[in-house]
């Protein structure tokens, strides 16, 4: 609904009527599997400041002449093992609109249509900038940003909100904003994971349960990146739900690019040596990606699977991402409802 403001001019342009947006980000995916679609985002991505810190004099050479040209042929590869064909879209694109969508009817069931929820994608499309653009001309004078990232990091969550800022930025008529915290130790969130761990194990303890999570160089958290020690927390919140033993968690990360030393253990490394020691039942959840995508779809339950039955493992559950569980869904509406405070 449009209208010129009250006591305006005839030829004063007409306005939307003023609502509160919610924004929802995800990391992002390519627009196909094809070569050149996954050059591109693979350049977006890992031309990113906040992902590869490198001075540019000695990273684009390398990004340019040797991981852009080969880099694009094994992604698009690992991208049409998990593609949905029908849809013709990444698993992550699926799911993060399932999950805008169950979000969207809870605030309409809540707050009417004076609440806008959309979504974009840091890397790839929907592009930050044309959501941000189309919201504000929707009518939005209000913009939550809620980076879907549990934990914080700063090759996650901080250049999301980069990218936001920067599209606020080019807006003649800039809405007010507020960004959304890391939701780790929320009660909710954690009852969310162990129920999914609940209902894919039957209330059976396994012998091992990996708590796999994306990796980052050591060097982040020498220098004050906090991802590490909330992964831990995550982790530890997490058992003490479940009422399990010490001993039956592993917390490891995966992911590993490049020569430099990553947060340890790798998960990849981890599951085989678990398996060696004639550990080979198992199950293996990854808490810091709240939807399934290429990392947990192709290469946990590929190379990290591999790994594990080629070193001697015989059973591997993989548990799920929250996705659009509805335990998840009204989590992060309570999250969303919470940050609203004072605006709705």
């Amino acid at each position: 609904m449009t209208a010129r403001p009250q006591n305006a001019p005839a030829d004063h342009p007409v306005l939307p009527k003023p609502k509160i947006g919610v924004l929802i980000a995800n990391l992002g995916t390519p627009d196909a599997t094809d070569y050149w679609s996954m050059r591109r985002y693979l350049k977006e991505f890992l031309s990113d400041k906040r992902v590869i810190d490198y001075p540019a004099w000695k990273w684009q050479p390398i990004l340019q002449g040797i991981i852009l040209t080969k880099r694009p042929f094994t992604s698009g590869a690992n991208y049409r093992s998990i593609w949905n064909n029908e849809a013709n879209e990444s698993p992550m694109m699926t799911i993060t609109k399932a999950q805008v969508s169950a979000i969207a009817e809870r605030c309409a069931n809540r707050w009417g249509n004076r609440v806008m929820v959309e979504f974009c994608m840091r890397y790839g499309n929907p592009s930050t900038p044309d959501v941000v653009e189309s919201m504000v001309k929707a009518g939005c004078e209000k913009i939550l940003f809620l980076p879907l990232y549990p934990q914080y990091a700063g090759a996650t969550t901080a250049t999301a909100n980069d990218q936001f800022f920067r599209a606020l930025m080019t807006q003649k008529w800039q809405p007010a904003a507020r960004t959304v915290s890391a939701y780790f130790d929320r009660p909710d969130y954690i009852e969310a994971l162990a129920r999914s761990v609940e209902r894919k194990l039957g209330g059976v303890i396994p012998k091992r349960l990996v708590v796999s999570y994306h990796g980052m160089p050591k060097r982040y958290l020498l220098e004050g990146d906090p991802y590490y020690c909330q992964c831990q927390k995550t982790s530890r919140l997490l058992q003490a739900r479940l009422g399990w033993a010490d001993g039956v968690i592993d917390t490891t990360f995966q992911s590993v690019f490049g020569r430099e030393e990553w947060l340890k253990p790798y998960t990849v490394e981890h599951v085989a040596e678990l398996a060696r020691q004639g550990i080979t039942d198992i199950a293996i959840m990854s808490p810091a990606f709240a939807a399934d995508c290429v990392e947990t779809l192709e290469e946990i339950q590929g190379e990290i699977q591999h790994a594990f039955q080629d070193a001697g493992g015989k059973s591997f559950t993989y548990i799920p991402c929250l996705n659009d569980d509805p335990g998840h869904m009204d989590m992060l509406t309570a999250l969303i409802a919470e940050n609203l405070g004072g605006w709705i």
